[in-house]
């Protein structure tokens, strides 16, 4: 029997909390823990209610003089305090509980990560979710943009070099670290998040139509998630002006995971604009056990992020559901155009608003790509798949120090980019489906 590792996962985030990253921590914590590993979680001192943390040892970082209750996405001062802090809280973990590993999770956990390893001497993972060159122009607090811009590809060359591997959430991430910032491939790993698809068998979108007073045959798209300007959900209210033109039943449901006062405004003025303010409802504050209710209600799912580096953890949310997706190319990571959804090209509000058109006036296509997007999940996107892979590179790292591919066959794949290959598998009668099956490259 292999010896159970213990893990100390370091999030530089409100923990547990209902978004991206934090989610998908908490998530992966909970699968590792699943698998009989103990797992530690060193994070900041926020957190949502109503999230389950059953099972891992939660160590939040302290400050006497500096309190700060408030969740929020970005950079803020409170987290410059919270990322020193976590250094000191990490290393106390670490010597107190005989830690085997640590998997920092963001730049500011591995900079930690990597001051606590030289002082420990445990091997260190970083686990990438994005470039920084890319995010940090996008907040509005950050100027002159250029200087950022800049700022972020210094860490973008520095940070991922501290850790003994790098684990990246999407094959775009890692040509970048690879090709662009020069980091050694076989340092660099391509580990999406999981999904649970159990988390969404049990929807009850009676519940929805009560809530947002709509009829049940009401045509509902739903984005869910931040409405932060890198999301471009911009894009989206312009399309869905299209939209409304032709099907003036339609809402747009923007289900929002983190309020934004300023960014709904400014979404709202955009939409009456364009001529979708009627036809679109922004819901405030919708908690993750709320996401399932919202997903079996939705008609279609929409994704219009434009560059995601990451992975989109709504795009696998949507999936999980089996619910028919229209995404743009750059977000549009497990998808394959006319297989498993509508996938828009660039910015093009016509084609994404095409999609949308699309899948709301023929169900049974609608049907069949939400089928195919939930069996796209299973072995590839699946926790227990993540968590097993995850573990693999974990332990060749505390037993030799290094990683041999050749040993992740089966567990991790070479790539997380589908290639379809076409055949009469799946035979239709709509000339929009695909017929065949998706495939992801295996290492040998």
């Amino acid at each position: 029997m292999q010896k159970k590792l213990k893990i100390a996962m370091v999030a530089s985030c409100p923990f547990p909390a209902n978004h991206g990253t934090p989610g998908a921590i908490r998530e992966l914590s909970l699968f590792l823990r699943k698998q009989g590993h103990d797992i530690h979680v060193v994070t900041y001192p926020q957190y949502e209610k109503g999230l389950s943390v059953e099972g891992l040892h939660i160590h939040r970082v302290e400050s006497t003089r500096f309190k700060d209750d408030k969740i929020t996405i970005g950079p803020s001062k409170s987290r410059v305090v919270y990322d020193y802090l976590l250094i000191g809280k990490l290393i106390e973990v670490i010597r107190e509980h005989d830690i085997d590993i640590i998997h920092a999770h963001n730049y500011e956990a591995n900079i930690a990560g990597w001051v606590a390893k030289l002082v420990t001497r445990k091997p260190l993972v970083y686990n990438g979710i994005n470039s920084m060159a890319d995010e940090l122009p996008t907040y509005s607090v950050l100027k002159p943009k250029w200087f950022f811009r800049f700022f972020g590809k210094c860490l973008d060359y520095t940070v991922p070099r501290m850790a003994d591997a790098s684990m990246v959430l999407s094959d775009e991430l890692k040509s970048y670290l690879v090709d662009d910032m020069g980091i050694r491939a076989r340092k660099v790993f391509v580990i999406p998040p999981g999904v649970d698809p159990a988390l969404f068998a049990d929807g009850n979108k009676q519940v929805i139509y009560d809530q947002l007073n709509l009829s049940p045959d009401t045509p509902i798209i739903l984005y869910t998630g931040a409405i932060e300007g890198f999301q471009r959900v911009d894009l989206l209210v312009k399309a869905m002006g299209i939209v409304a033109t032709s099907i003036p039943a339609a809402r747009l449901v923007i289900a929002c995971n983190v309020n934004n006062d300023k960014a709904k405004t400014d979404l709202m003025a955009l939409a009456e604009k364009h001529g979708a303010k009627a036809s679109m409802i922004i819901v405030d504050n919708v908690s993750f056990p709320q996401i399932p209710d919202f997903l079996d209600a939705a008609t279609i799912t929409v994704s219009p992020r434009t560059s995601c580096p990451g992975y989109p953890i709504k795009l696998l949310n949507y999936m999980a559901a089996g619910k028919p997706i229209v995404s743009f190319a750059g977000s549009a990571k497990a998808l394959c155009h006319g297989y498993n959804g509508y996938v828009a090209q660039g910015e093009d509000i016509n084609d994404f608003a095409a999609g949308m058109l699309l899948l709301l006036s023929n169900p049974p296509l609608a049907t069949a790509l939400g089928r195919r997007a939930y069996e796209t999940i299973s072995g590839n996107f699946d926790w227990d798949a993540i968590a097993l892979g995850t573990i693999e590179i974990y332990r060749q790292l505390v037993e030799v120090g290094d990683i041999d591919p050749s040993r992740l066959k089966g567990v991790v794949k070479k790539s997380y980019i589908p290639e379809f290959v076409e055949g009469a598998e799946l035979a239709t009668t709509d000339p929009f489906l695909k017929n065949g099956v998706l495939t992801f490259p295996q290492y040998e």
